[in-house]
């Protein structure tokens, strides 16, 4: 995923939420610019690695109950 593919308000929201972080969790006040450079790093390198375990573990959940719907047969 990369900074293109969120909707302008969903960004906005990802932004705000950096923003918040930094101020709450490091004591630390961040503009638009650095938020939006912090989210376009998560979103290129960090996105992807979570993306493909999601997929990774979508496809053992799903290959789980196939086992188990194969099972049931007669």
């Amino acid at each position: 995923m990369n900074r293109d593919d969120l909707d302008r308000d969903k960004k906005k929201q990802c932004i705000e939420d950096i923003k918040e972080y930094f101020a709450s969790e490091r004591d630390e006040v961040i503009g638009e610019m650095a938020a939006e450079i912090c989210l376009s790093f998560i979103l290129d390198k960090i996105g992807p690695v979570i993306y493909n375990q999601a997929i990774e573990d979508a496809y053992r959940f799903l290959g789980e109950k196939l086992e188990d719907l194969y099972g049931l047969g007669k």
